[in-house]
């Protein structure tokens, strides 16, 4: 026999670590208790819309807050906003954004569906696509539930209040969006839905659409917004400081053991499937000495690279990454790139900072100059320091370029 109060704490210990906030605490705790007394699941919901095919960790955290809800027993249900995305939520951006055609939302749909699956049970994931409620408004609807908030609440948005004060034009269509996402509360009646901190806004506005409508007003859970491996900012793609989960298990293994290690603990409560009570576990032998930082940030590095390749690459990604920096060793598997392929000078050599482009181990002239006065490129394990070096190469030599990018000649 359950005992009932006990089962609420222990959901609610779950769901509260890593929680940046929950509005309001005690309506989840009501909402999970009757859960229990009925058997029935709380319809939890997230919304994505599909702006972007390829994400990084950042965009996972949100996931996997939802996957604890499914191992709880509640229902998942993923918002595609195929019809929301057309207008593009306006969350902290200072310019009014172009609208998506339906062919690109569909594509970067497709690439969503994919990766929520390395997270969630596709088993206990019901997905919907919001225009199949959105389209069929007519403008009436649309008039009514313009009426559910005023100009001066949605001025309380800080980007929207930002560029009112800045001068910064700010589309009618704009207002609409927070509504709709409220609106998809209303025809989901959720009882939970989750979100970044700056999605705030958005989610209690469901709050107040299912009140109008005559439904128990959902909770807004907001999980933080995971720093990147800088520690400092915001995981992005434009800053660099990011782990994307396209990324091959070597390099999203050696990127996760760069992480400052004050941020180890945060990143298993956010983007791992470790259970709340190891985790605790994990942080007390840290606290206490037991655990080695070093140890405890490669067991980080192989549950993220299990998540998104498995357990057998986490396991090669890890050997590999000892090799490479506690035995000095070069990996097994590497690019190859052909002696055919290389334009040498009259005296046999190659330029090494166009070779360096040319083999894809750089971008740039510049990069590659910084990478070589920095000290980062070496050649069978010896240091080059000129930018201007003109070298020989034979088929075996193995070339490193910073900390993790090796590629091995062959003929």
């Amino acid at each position: 026999m359950i005992n009932l109060e006990q089962e609420v704490k222990r959901q609610m210990e779950i769901l509260k670590t890593g929680a940046a906030e929950i509005i309001p605490e005690e309506d989840l705790r009501e909402k999970i208790r009757q859960s229990i007394v009925n058997n029935k699941p709380l319809i939890v919901k997230l919304g994505l819309d599909p702006t972007a095919p390829d994400i990084h960790l950042g965009h996972t955290v949100p996931l996997q807050k939802m996957r604890q809800f499914q191992d709880l027993g509640h229902q998942a249900v993923i918002i595609i906003g195929d019809f929301t995305g057309r207008i593009g939520d306006p969350t902290g951006k200072s310019e009014t954004r172009k609208p998506l055609t339906e062919e690109e939302l569909h594509r970067n749909a497709e690439t969503y569906k994919e990766q929520i699956f390395k997270i969630l049970d596709p088993q206990k994931t019901r997905i919907e696509f919001n225009a199949s409620w959105l389209s069929k408004l007519n403008f009436e609807d649309v008039i009514k539930l313009a009426a559910s908030c005023t100009v001066a609440r949605m001025l309380e948005r800080d980007d929207f209040a930002k560029r009112y004060a800045e001068e910064r034009p700010i589309s009618i269509h704009e207002f609409f969006y927070p509504l709709m996402q409220g609106y998809d509360s209303v025809a989901l009646n959720s009882d939970v839905e989750l979100g970044g901190t700056d999605q705030k806004f958005n989610l209690l506005m469901g709050r107040t659409l299912q009140k109008d409508f005559g439904q128990s007003p959902q909770v807004a859970l907001t999980t933080p917004i995971l720093e990147g491996l800088d520690g400092v900012h915001k995981m992005s793609k434009s800053l660099g400081n990011y782990i994307g989960v396209y990324e091959n298990p070597r390099e999203m293994f050696g990127k996760t053991m760069s992480i400052p290690d004050e941020l180890m603990i945060r990143y298993f409560e956010l983007v791992t499937k470790v259970p709340v009570e190891e985790i605790r576990k994990l942080e007390k032998g840290l606290k206490e000495d037991k655990i080695h930082p070093r140890d405890l940030k490669m067991r980080l590095g192989w549950e993220i690279v299990r998540i998104y390749h498995g357990e057998e690459e986490a396991n090669y990604a890890k050997e590999e990454f000892i090799k490479m920096f506690q035995k000095k060793e070069a990996p097994d598997e590497m690019p190859e790139y052909s002696l055919k392929y290389i334009e040498v000078q009259n005296d046999g050599k190659v330029e090494l900072v166009a070779f360096m482009i040319d083999a894809s181990l750089t971008t740039s002239r510049g990069e590659a100059r910084r990478l070589i006065e920095q000290g980062g490129v070496k050649l069978n394990d010896e240091k080059i320091s000129d930018p201007q070096a003109l070298i020989a190469l034979s088929a075996g030599d193995i070339i490193k370029v910073g900390k993790r990018k090796f590629i091995r000649i062959i003929p």
